[in-house]
């Protein structure tokens, strides 16, 4: 969610702190600052709104070579520049930035500060305050920084300025992502590389509980207890050229027009020398040693698990079981005597599955990772990693990282099916050339979707989904896709469920989006939708070619009847997209969303 920039060198961190924040937007956010270390202090600006917002009040003589910067998505209290980061100590002289929330502020201010006034309603402050208040007792800014630190319950990512110690950034993490970029002569903070990709590629993963200090020409990275760590940096391996839109309007139009080569990237990237699909051999042993697979994911990660449970049940018979993260966690069911962990996740940062993982840990279950992002939280702490090979998505609505998770995790089914011998009547290599084909075709005609948009949503203030089987497991993705961005209220629903309480919310124009591309639930889902439209709804049938009947808005080029999600989602991302942008709607960054959920 929150993002963090830090930049220590020679040349101006003003700029370079706007731009690394600017390259964070994509993450979600409500208000934005920087701390500059000038000559005369700590120059603190900060804004509500976006960051041209900032920009506009930034003096322009702010002459420094040091400074931190933050993008805040508000969780304790509301989105206005006094609650904005960064916060400074009650004399000015320390000044923090923060992601994370943090369980017991309220215990440290009553224990620690009943004579601090403070000055916003944030958590946050409450850290700075704490530093001071040591370092008035006699510790130094370090000590005084570690000490805080043993206090806190929760989640950080933080970086601290003192005023007096104007050459070093204090850094500190714990289940919030951070990272400290290495470059000559100078030195960088991040929550998200790609925010100082400007000036270097070269990054050092911070580990959960350590301290560090970085200086320009020096990076000294602590456990909490002083113990010295020492570890190198890894390269980023990101293009600059894929975080930028080029002749788009929208990162998600850029993302969703990616997404045949997404499919054919995966396929390359999962194949042997032979051309056969594989897995690395040890994901491949631990997943056949399994009586339950336990896919934990969140949002639209979710829908994608969904999916994939669909893939080991049906090619690997492998009973499997979705959860969702976030419940997971704290209202975990009876497991199988030996389960095997997957873990979903766009950014790999998801708050939500590490506390899961966490757990799970814990209890010693092995544990897979397929995520976009290598070197994220929940690859690195878990057993096994699977990259998607999507490349970087910017929107806050996901469509490439799904295509992608859903291709992967049917590579992944496919490969055991064959390990236990099961016999496949179809070559998922070969499908998944068809399915990229396919969704080129559905991109190359993407005015349909927005005639379709314009016909079904322009007025509307609420639209309905349904499908059955897979089916089913789209329509509350396609739901999912049009609420966040265009903020119409919108659902999905199985549809043999309407007649059970749902079909009360049909009114004359409502519009119904039905999925066809489940032959032997086509002429149910019909039935379904002759339901609704006999009470008024306005329906638009997106059917598979070979299921169409005359009237049907949308028919989609035929695929694999396992893989009509990687082909059926890519109408609903575009009329969602074209829905958003009828509307006047941001559609690139969502009210109240952010793209990496940090904290829980």
């Amino acid at each position: 969610m929150c993002g963090i920039v830090g930049y220590n060198g020679l040349l101006d961190a003003k700029e370079i702190l706007l731009k690394g924040l600017e390259k964070l937007e994509y993450r979600g956010y409500d208000s934005a600052g920087i701390g500059l270390c000038t000559e005369d202090g700590v120059a603190v600006f900060k804004e509500k709104g976006r960051i041209a917002d900032l920009r506009s009040i930034v003096d322009e003589e702010a002459a420094a070579t040091m400074g931190i910067g933050h993008t805040r998505w508000a969780t304790h209290g509301v989105p206005n520049q006094l609650n904005a980061h960064p916060h400074q100590s009650a004399s000015g002289r320390f000044t923090l930035v923060h992601n994370g929330v943090l369980e017991n502020y309220h215990h440290l201010q009553d224990e620690y500060l009943s004579g601090v006034q403070l000055k916003s309603d944030t958590d946050t402050e409450v850290l700075v305050q704490l530093v001071e208040k040591f370092v008035e007792d006699g510790m130094a800014t370090e000590e005084a920084f570690c000490h805080t630190l043993t206090l806190v319950h929760g989640s950080y990512a933080l970086a601290l300025l003192d005023a007096e110690e104007c050459d070093t950034i204090y850094v500190a993490k714990n289940k919030s992502p951070l990272l400290v970029g290495v470059g000559e002569g100078f030195n960088v903070v991040a929550s998200d590389a790609m925010a100082m990709l400007q000036v270097t590629d070269q990054f050092i993963e911070l580990h959960d509980e350590e301290v560090v200090i970085v200086r320009k020409d020096s990076i000294v990275i602590k456990k909490l207890d002083g113990t010295v760590v020492e570890r190198a940096p890894y390269t980023a391996e990101l293009d600059m050229s894929d975080i930028e839109k080029g002749t788009y309007p929208h990162y998600m139009l850029k993302e969703i027009d990616e997404q045949p080569g997404v499919v054919r990237k995966i396929v390359q990237n999962y194949e042997d020398e032979e051309g056969n699909l594989v897995i690395p051999s040890d994901i491949a042993n631990a997943l056949h040693d399994a009586d339950r697979l336990y896919i934990i994911a969140a949002g639209t990660s979710y829908h994608a698990g969904l999916v994939g449970k669909q893939y080991f049940e049906k090619m690997a018979g492998i009973p499997v079981e979705v959860h969702i993260s976030s419940e997971f966690g704290y209202n975990m069911p009876l497991l199988s005597e030996k389960p095997f962990f997957i873990f979903i996740s766009q950014s790999g940062e998801t708050a939500d599955s590490r506390q899961v993982l966490v757990k799970i840990k814990e209890l010693g279950h092995p544990i897979l990772t397929v995520t976009n992002v290598p070197g994220s939280t929940l690859s690195r702490e878990a057993d096994y990693t699977l990259l998607l090979h999507a490349g970087p998505e910017i929107a806050v609505a996901s469509t490439k990282a799904y295509v992608a998770q859903v291709a992967v995790l049917a590579i992944v089914a496919y490969v055991e099916a064959q390990a236990k011998g099961k016999a496949l009547d179809f070559d998922l290599k070969a499908e998944l050339g068809i399915v990229a084909n396919n969704i080129q075709t559905i991109v190359d005609h993407k005015e349909d979707m927005e005639h379709v948009a314009a016909d079904f949503l322009e007025t509307t203030r609420n639209a309905f989904f349904i499908g059955r089987s897979i089916d089913f497991y789209l329509s509350l993705e396609g739901a999912l896709k049009l609420k966040e961005i265009s903020y119409i209220q919108a659902e999905g629903f199985a549809g043999g469920e309407l007649k059970h309480g749902t079909i009360a919310l049909i009114e004359d124009g409502t519009p119904v989006f039905a999925l066809i591309t489940q032959k032997e639930v086509s002429l149910n889902l019909r039935g379904n939708v002759k339901e609704v439209t006999t009470r008024g709804a306005n329906a638009c049938i997106i059917s598979m070619e070979g299921m169409e009947e005359p009237g049907d808005t949308i028919v989609l080029p035929p695929v694999h009847p396992l893989l009509t999600p990687l082909v059926s989602v890519v109408p609903l991302q575009l009329i969602s997209y074209y829905a958003s942008l009828a509307r006047g709607c941001d559609v690139d960054k969502p009210r109240n969303l952010a793209k990496s959920v940090t904290v829980e």
